[in-house]
């Protein structure tokens, strides 16, 4: 598995108790594999992406990612991981209001000491991907919602990560724009051979998924 979360716990302090957002909870996705999980605000999704994201250390459990357990790796390792094996697509784009969009890709390889000549070929590709060649050197006000999210995808794709973690990617598009953003994430899924995460509460998206998980009260459960 890409994606391997064994038996995590985690509480936060809430006044003279700790609130567990998530309660022994256990998760495996394969390459290839597009996973969603909903349930209602507050049930502990956010809670679980920022756990598989290494953003928060649980109390107990293990996290695998591409093989190595980064559970209890040191700051400098976990940073290494989320950009070397991890992509996240925020909620909302969060591009850079003066960059164009090639840019906003290629800053993620110089992030990553990748070569120039290299990297604007792999931006380039992934650019076509999300359909958005010939918007190159647009920035993020030129571009609707659609367009900005599909940029959000293609730089979370664009230091080759084997696990792609996805964050309500239709909330703020409206229904046609959100049913192609997730077939194209289904698509690249795919293509990519990517462990996929999608938190969502919007179930038409359940459509193009390939295993359905529900949270509740911090714990996680597969649909039939």
């Amino acid at each position: 598995m890409t994606l391997k979360i064994t038996d995590i716990v985690l509480t936060y302090p809430d006044g003279d108790r700790a609130l567990t957002a998530l309660d022994h909870v256990e998760l495996a996705v394969a390459p290839g594999e597009f996973a969603a999980v909903v349930g209602p605000s507050g049930s502990g999704k956010s809670s679980l992406l920022a756990v598989a994201a290494t953003l928060v250390t649980p109390d107990s459990g293990t996290v695998t990612v591409a093989g190595q357990d980064v559970t209890g790796a040191s700051q400098a390792t976990k940073t290494r991981i989320r950009r070397d094996h991890i992509g996240i697509v925020f909620q909302q784009a969060n591009l850079l209001a003066s960059l164009t969009t090639l840019d906003q890709l290629l800053v993620m390889a110089h992030l990553s000491g990748g070569r120039p000549g290299k990297a604007e070929g792999r931006a380039r590709e992934l650019l076509a991907a999300v359909d958005l060649l010939g918007k190159e050197h647009k920035r993020p006000h030129q571009l609707s919602g659609g367009e900005r999210q599909r940029v959000n995808i293609a730089r979370a794709l664009m230091n080759r990560p084997e696990v792609l973690l996805v964050d309500e990617p239709t909330s703020a598009l409206d229904h046609r724009r959100g049913e192609q953003i997730v077939t194209l994430l289904a698509d690249l899924t795919r293509e990519h051979g990517l462990a996929t995460v999608m938190v969502t509460h919007d179930l038409s998206a359940l459509t193009s998924v390939d295993t359905t998980f529900t949270m509740a009260d911090g714990r996680l459960s597969q649909q039939e």
